[in-house]
């Protein structure tokens, strides 16, 4: 997988358009093949909790809701920019690098 959890990412499309965040969560739908990805303070949602005994009080809750994997892009760390990501092979190991400066990924 191209984005792993903690990468920095910039979304594409959407409510939250340009906004940059750090990957909490990655999420796949086995039956369709599908991937998302959860962002920190991007896409969030308000949730209504019902109060669940007599006395205690409801309440509004924000959470990050997924997005699909295709609508980020990685941040390239050393100019700061959206890039793709590429996989080079140095000796035994596979390591992923960003396309627009060549830089490795930790």
């Amino acid at each position: 997988m191209k984005i792993k959890t903690g990468d920095k990412v910039k979304v594409l499309i959407g409510k939250d358009k340009g906004k940059t965040g750090k990957v909490i969560q990655i999420l796949r739908n086995k039956k369709t093949a599908q991937s998302f990805v959860v962002v920190e303070d991007v896409n969030v949602l308000k949730k209504h909790m019902k109060a669940r005994r007599q006395g205690e009080k409801g309440q509004v809750i924000e959470l990050p809701a997924p997005l699909n994997i295709s609508n980020v892009m990685l941040i390239d760390p050393k100019s700061g920019k959206a890039s793709r990501v590429g996989y080079k092979t140095e000796g035994k190991e596979k390591k992923r690098m960003a396309k627009k400066s060549g830089e490795f990924l930790n």
